[in-house]
């Protein structure tokens, strides 16, 4: 799942793979499972089936 959407990634994909899938554009925040990852770990971290992964992008406002 990525941000709540079901999708097909390739075995032992990374944070950085799916975000290159989803064109995400930044600036922006990764969980998975509702954990943040750091950026730093995104090209290291292996996603696992049934994993959640949620892109969050800032707000801003008053």
């Amino acid at each position: 799942m990525v941000n709540q959407i079901p999708r097909d990634v390739p075995e032992n994909s990374t944070i950085d793979d799916v975000l290159l899938m989803i064109d995400a554009k930044p600036p922006y925040a990764v969980a998975i499972n509702y954990q943040f990852v750091p950026k730093t770990q995104h090209a290291d971290e292996i996603l696992r089936d049934g994993d959640e992964m949620e892109v969050i992008a800032p707000v801003t406002g008053g």
